[in-house]
């Protein structure tokens, strides 16, 4: 508990630190959450098992043929995905997440891969399987959904992390959709996390196992506290990266830091990891500011 409190209290520093560095710097905000798209989509999809590398999304969303034949399905889910990361940039700060909206991203999100089943929940014999987990009779998703969002909204005081990653693992129990409901469910995270003042996260793909095993925790034991160490981690992580842009220092390589300050190398890389340094992964690279 000591520690959850302490990374709790950590991410309000750093967003404190965030609110004052970015004052009357929307351009260069743009262009982070821009040059993020790439990494968020690839990560994501990647964690579905999609084969595309992250220079092939990048390709995809910039009209650059591949070297490779890419599938038609894989195409549209990135950049389908993409587009849901750069509209809820801006909607969330407009609107608050409710089932309409919810069921429009999925429409948006399955375009052109699956019609039939795009912008709607499971009905019928529609039955789904996660591993072990088969997800609740289809009877059941419309109500649990909206006692998701009862929840997440009537515990304003509870720690956004705590709050998100309780709400992420329901929508992923629930699993309300046919297809698409990973991607869906991290896309619901950063909604939110905007829309209460926060920055958006990228959950990587390099931590798929201990994201699986959050849910696994949750399944058997309704634990969180997995999820809140994911979430709480990749939050550290994007606030990092923000204020070393923001805050004007010089970036370089976390190998390059090591090299000039005589430091262990596999030392430093554990503390990124930790989130006890201020460095942070861009496009699969370890980077730390110089202050």
């Amino acid at each position: 508990m000591v520690k959850v409190l302490s990374v709790y209290k950590k991410i309000d520093g750093l967003r404190s630190r965030y609110y004052k560095a970015a004052l009357n710097k929307e351009h260069l905000l743009k262009i982070i959450a821009d040059s993020e798209i790439s990494d968020h989509v690839y990560n994501s999809n990647a964690i579905e098992n999609s084969t595309l590398t992250l220079e092939e999304t990048d390709k995809i969303l910039h009209q650059i043929n591949c070297d490779r034949f890419i599938s038609a399905r894989e195409i549209f889910e990135a950049k389908n995905l993409a587009r849901i990361v750069s509209y809820i940039d801006k909607k969330a700060k407009e609107e608050e997440l409710n089932i309409n909206l919810l069921l429009f991203l999925h429409k948006i999100l399955l375009s052109n891969i699956n019609e039939d089943i795009a912008g709607r929940f499971r009905k019928d014999n529609e039955f789904v399987r996660v591993g072990s987990h088969i997800a609740p009779n289809p009877k059941e998703v419309l109500k649990r959904i909206e006692d998701m969002f009862i929840e997440y909204n009537s515990t304003p005081s509870e720690n956004i992390i705590k709050r998100l990653a309780k709400l992420h693992l329901v929508f992923e129990y629930v699993h309300p959709f046919c297809d698409g409901n990973g991607r869906i469910g991290r896309v619901i995270t950063n909604y939110l996390l905007i829309r209460a003042g926060y920055v958006p996260i990228n959950i990587k793909f390099i931590d798929r196992q201990d994201y699986y095993q959050a849910f696994r925790e949750f399944d058997f034991d309704k634990k969180t506290n997995t999820m809140e160490e994911i979430i709480g981690k990749a939050l550290t992580n994007s606030y990092h990266k923000r204020l070393a842009y923001l805050e004007g220092f010089e970036i370089v390589s976390l190998s390059e830091y090591s090299k000039r300050e005589k430091l262990s190398y596999p030392n430093l890389i554990n503390k990124a990891k930790r989130q006890t340094i201020e460095a942070f992964l861009e496009n699969g690279e370890w980077k730390i500011a110089l202050s």
